[in-house]
């Protein structure tokens, strides 16, 4: 499976093995019963900061300022929940995550993997754009996150920064 880990942002070191350990898990977690076969999907998950986030959501989604994810679905599942082999790019921004972990009091790493998971739902074809779609998307995503917390360490996403001279 190409799955692509990157980190583009320096404020918000984060371990890209869990990271992609988690992504793995989404995937296999939402196409239960299905037989995908290896190396089918195409994912990159890029951790990006707010200026890089402020030009893709400008340049692809004609908005204003940073946000907290963004999905690209190269594969068009027409927002019908669907299994199987996905095609796709996921832009998060942890300094984001950070401002609404803070909000939600909770920590910028939880956050960060519920925006991986709602990636993922949307990569699946799950929408979010009218309210009874976002609520069954959310209702996905809160119970994803639940046993995402369960199963692996989230507050081990933040990688600590190595101190130079010590």
């Amino acid at each position: 499976m190409p799955l692509t880990i990157r980190s583009r942002q320096k404020t918000h070191p984060a371990d890209p093995w869990l990271l992609r350990r988690l992504a793995k898990w989404v995937l296999a977690e939402t196409e239960p019963g299905q037989v995908v076969e290896p190396g089918a999907h195409e994912l990159g998950v890029y951790l990006v900061g707010p200026d890089e986030m402020t030009k893709v959501n400008w340049e692809y989604l004609r908005h204003v300022g940073a946000t907290d994810v963004i999905t690209f679905d190269y594969g068009k599942s027409g927002g019908v929940p669907r299994p199987g082999p996905i095609l796709g790019d996921i832009f998060i921004c942890p300094a984001v995550a950070e401002e609404f972990a803070q909000k939600f009091k909770t920590s910028w790493e939880n956050e960060l993997a519920r925006y991986l998971i709602h990636g993922i739902l949307h990569l699946r074809g799950y929408d979010d754009s009218r309210p009874e779609l976002r609520r069954i998307m959310k209702r996905k995503e809160n119970h994803l996150i639940k046993l995402a917390s369960k199963r692996f360490p989230l507050s081990q996403l933040a990688r600590a920064t190595k101190t130079v001279g010590r």
